[in-house]
């Protein structure tokens, strides 16, 4: 048996048939959270569902500004409407899956060396890959806070407030 062009048509035609609202547009855009650059959407399922991507910058490194990469993006709603917002959380499957595409990293790296050119603008911008599985997440590491750098118990700051008041102060 022979299919020849027979098998691939079928399936074109098949795939052709799915409504517009039940397949993804695979649409990718800037959708800023606080100051442009630092939001990408990207309508990865049916009816204006995806990802919402958090951009971060990376300038630990002195006259270095690179990518940050938060593997636990937002949900994405509306994405093909006027007014597309996130909320909650999509899964890392969902960002693996987006950032395999390469319309998607090069959005990514596009949005990603504006956003370094405005928060650090002498910085070299140094592109890095984004995760591409669950084993090549690193755990950001932060200075640890200091006992110095925690305020005292509110018990004790009322009663240092308290003796400024009578005008008699503490050592």
């Amino acid at each position: 048996m022979k299919w020849g062009w027979g098998a691939p048509l079928a399936l074109l035609l098949l795939t052709a048939c799915v409504p517009a609202h039940r397949r993804a547009s695979w649409a990718i855009y800037p959708l800023p959270r606080a100051q442009p650059h630092d939001g990408l959407a990207i309508v990865s399922q049916p009816d204006g569902y995806g990802l919402h991507l958090w951009l971060e910058t990376d300038t630990t490194q002195a006259a270095v500004c690179r990518p940050r990469w938060l593997a636990d993006p937002a949900r994405l709603f509306n994405g093909n409407g006027s007014a597309p917002f996130s909320s909650g959380l999509a899964t890392r499957a969902e960002f693996f899956e987006a950032v395999a595409r390469q319309d998607v990293r090069r959005a990514l790296r596009r949005e990603l060396q504006a956003l370094c050119a405005a928060r650090a603008p002498k910085a070299r911008w140094q592109w890095s890959e984004p995760p591409r599985h669950a084993r090549e997440i690193r755990v950001q590491t932060f200075p640890l806070v200091e006992e110095q750098d925690l305020l005292p118990p509110a018990s004790e700051v009322r009663q240092r407030e308290e003796e400024l008041l009578r005008g008699s102060p503490s050592p």
